[in-house]
């Protein structure tokens, strides 16, 4: 391990040379580097925040990637800018140039914050600006006192009559604009957004947000604001007024590629479009949803046209797409110990099988650790086949009227492990249905079930087992069938979220409770053990909740935050939960400076029973905290802490907060929009397995034995 230390204090002098550049040596002669912006409020806030107005300031600084350090900063200014030579050149294309301070964008700056506080409400706001330098850098401070509020005394409302009014009425507790309300030009325009949309769903097809004029009178004792609906647009003369109509939908065509074989009876199920109904913008947006949940067409058109003044024939048209592909996974770790592990997975899909929108995959997995130079080693292979069916088998598609339509799914799967240890099988089949009510994701299981069959224990493992009865419990032959779930929650459903986003998942397993009450009915095993098909059967509960939070400063910086936890227990038919459903830590996206399964339970050190590290509790907690901050090109840096562990219920622990172990380490990215690859290098911290005095680690210790972990992965972790 001496020489990962001299590589690492070898690469000292680089480090202090980045931390230490100037900033501004490739500045021009008169020019300054805009440094920061700060906004500060003067006297009542009233209810705003920095952030309310700090976009609007039209010149941005350098974003930091901590402490007000900016790597690519320094690696541009690195960079001669008298030459341009290639090696000049690279540096200025890695990295980001200072941004030169402009004085004319801070009067803009200061105008441009005057009319969005008065587009919210804020009327006759003052902003002034004060500069300061210090040497060649520039901060700015934004000095902003916010205008004086107008609350809303009264409304008269003026709407075409007839059905139209009566229409209107009925959506009254709805509208945003109410007496007592802040008069800002945001809440109008917001309402006129709203309301447009409503009466687009009742038919009206060509009526939009430019139909209302809003006319607040501010100068007599009492604020009159006057609502009101024309029948003419607000860029159009009064001469071209129009009675607002409704439109029915006339012809339905729908249209996709020759190449996509496809049955049409279930296009028009999934289409909510139908001739003869009024039209309904919601239900354009609900159609144009279903079908591309499809995922078998790269373009989804609904064109409505207009055929007189009270019909729109409707035209769904899809575009051509790849059916058939093949995905490959790869993710790899190392320890300082000298374990190597390597989990690559490939499958195969077929996303239109029967022609009906049917999903087909075959996944083929492996999971192989070993210690070159040595006998140390684990395999493990699986195979895997799910169908999956764009409808909720057992229900007609009519019963499902909103944007997404539950899916049905079968899958099976085997599972071979061959450890140090012993040799198992795992037979796997589910039946369930997944789905989506807007950014809410479920998956629902009401039937399970893992056939676990053992075929070679080791003779020594074999007697911890007989000793052990937690053990026991986990590796004999036994059955593991009941019900469960997954339900998710995101505010952002991209697949690498670009913004500020939240997320919460919860899992549930119930196992064992519909055998249990045929007890009386099964036989026994020479234990005393009620016997189902051959062999026990599992009984227990579990549950495991996630929750994250990441907060975007900028668009090249973020802060990420997760905590997870769970518990299960075993009852009834089982002392113990089975192996497979166990809790874990360490890996690629949990507490990374150890490789899976080797940290816990509690201050427990690694069983010597298994040469591969199988660490595993029944109760789990966790919290994990990221900063993530973009580097150049596509490269992102990460620095994460962690602190976490499992525990056994029946253990015996001198302190539980002092057996919550803690790491820390480096992360770099390649983030490709569709595709984010991840190498994570974490550090333990404290480890609690060790003496009491002995669990804080030095950094010295980072590099000996057991004291970090390397970890390939894809995705962000959290």
């Amino acid at each position: 391990m001496k020489h990962r230390g001299c590589l690492v204090f070898s690469l000292l002098p680089a480090l202090l040379l980045v931390l230490s550049c100037s900033t501004t040596r490739v500045l021009g002669e008169g020019e300054y580097r805009l440094a920061t912006n700060k906004v500060q409020f003067e006297g009542d806030k009233k209810g705003l925040n920095a952030s309310d107005v700090s976009s609007y300031i039209k010149q941005q600084p350098n974003t930091y990637f901590i402490f007000g350090w900016s790597p690519m900063l320094c690696i541009y200014n690195w960079s001669n800018p008298s030459k341009n030579d290639w090696l000049n050149r690279s540096l200025r294309n890695v990295g980001i140039a200072p941004v030169v301070y402009n004085s004319f964008q801070v009067g803009n700056s200061c105008e441009n914050i005057r009319k969005h506080l008065d587009y919210l409400g804020y009327y006759n706001s003052e902003v002034r600006s004060k500069v300061d330098t210090t040497r060649r850098l520039v901060k700015v401070t934004y000095f902003v006192k916010p205008g004086n509020q107008c609350r809303i005394d009264s409304l008269v409302y003026k709407v075409p009559e007839g059905e139209f009014s009566e229409e209107f009425n009925a959506d009254l507790p709805n509208v945003l604009v109410k007496k007592g309300s802040l008069l800002s030009e945001k809440t109008l325009e917001d309402e006129s957004v709203r309301s447009a949309s409503y009466f687009r769903n009742l038919g009206y097809y060509n009526f939009n947000k430019y139909n209302y004029f809003f006319t607040a009178d501010t100068l007599g004792p009492k604020k009159v604001l006057t609502y009101e609906i024309r029948n003419y647009t607000r860029n159009a003369p009064e001469f071209n007024a129009a009675p607002h109509l409704k439109y029915h939908i006339g012809n339905v065509t729908i249209s996709h590629s020759a190449a996509i074989p496809f049955r049409e009876s279930v296009l028009r199920k999934i289409n909510l479009i139908k001739p003869g109904d009024i039209y309904s913008e919601k239900m354009v947006n609900y159609t144009y949803n279903r079908l591309s949940a499809l995922r078998l067409f790269n373009s989804v058109g609904i064109e409505m046209v207009p055929v007189d003044s009270s019909t729109v024939d409707c035209r769904i048209t899809m575009g051509e797409s790849k059916l058939k592909g093949m995905k490959v996974d790869l993710e790899m770790s190392t320890n300082s110990s000298g374990l190597l592990g390597v989990s690559p997975n490939l499958s195969f899909y077929n996303k239109n099988i029967f022609h009906g929108g049917e999903w087909l995959s075959l996944g083929f997995s492996g999971n192989f650790q070993w210690r070159p130079k040595s006998d140390t080693k684990a395999n493990e292979f699986g195979v895997s086949a799910s169908l999956s069916f764009p409808r909720f088998l057992g229900l007609p598609y009519s019963v499902f009227k909103g944007p997404n339509i539950p899916r049905t799914e079968f899958s099976a799967s085997f599972n071979y492990q061959n450890r140090p240890e012993f040799t198992r099988y795992l037979t796997n089949f589910t039946f369930g249905y997944s789905g989506q009510l807007g950014n809410f994701f479920y998956q629902v299981y009401p039937l399970r079930a893992m056939l676990i069959k053992a075929d070679r224990l080791d003779d020594i493992f074999l007697i911890t087992l007989i000793r052990n009865r937690y053990l026991w419990d986990s590796f004999y032959d036994h059955i593991d069938a009941g019900v469960g779930g997954q339900f998710y929650w995101t505010s952002d459903s991209a697949l690498i979220p670009k913004g500020s986003y939240r997320f919460a998942r919860i899992g549930l397993d119930l196992s064992g409770n519909l055998i249990s009450l045929f007890n009386p009915l099964l036989p026994e095993n020479e234990y005393g053990e009620k016997m189902f098909l051959g062999v026990s059967y599992s009984q227990y509960f579990k549950v495991d909740v996630q929750l994250g939070k990441a907060f975007r400063f900028s668009p090249g910086s973020a802060l990420a935050l997760r905590f997870s936890g769970g518990l299960g227990k075993a009852y009834g038919a089982s002392y113990s939960m089975p192996f497979e459903k166990q809790f874990y830590v360490g890996g690629a996206n949990s507490m990374r400076g150890w490789q899976v399964r080797a940290l816990g339970p509690g201050d427990d050190e690694i069983l010597s029973v298994f040469t591969i590290p199988s660490q595993t509790g029944e109760w789990k907690l966790e919290f994990d905290m990221e900063y993530r901050q973009k580097l150049f090109w596509k490269f992102e840096a990460a620095l994460f802490a962690e602190a976490g562990n499992v525990w056994e219920y029946s253990g015996e622990y001198d302190s539980w907060p002092a057996t919550i172990a803690a790491d820390w380490g480096l992360g770099l990215r390649l983030n490709l929009d569709f595709i984010l690859l991840r190498l994570d290098w974490g550090l333990k911290l404290y480890e609690p397995s060790r003496e009491p005095g002995l669990r804080w680690l030095k950094p010295s210790e980072w590099f000996g034995r057991n004291g970090s972990a390397l970890h390939f992965g894809i995705g962000y972790p959290f």
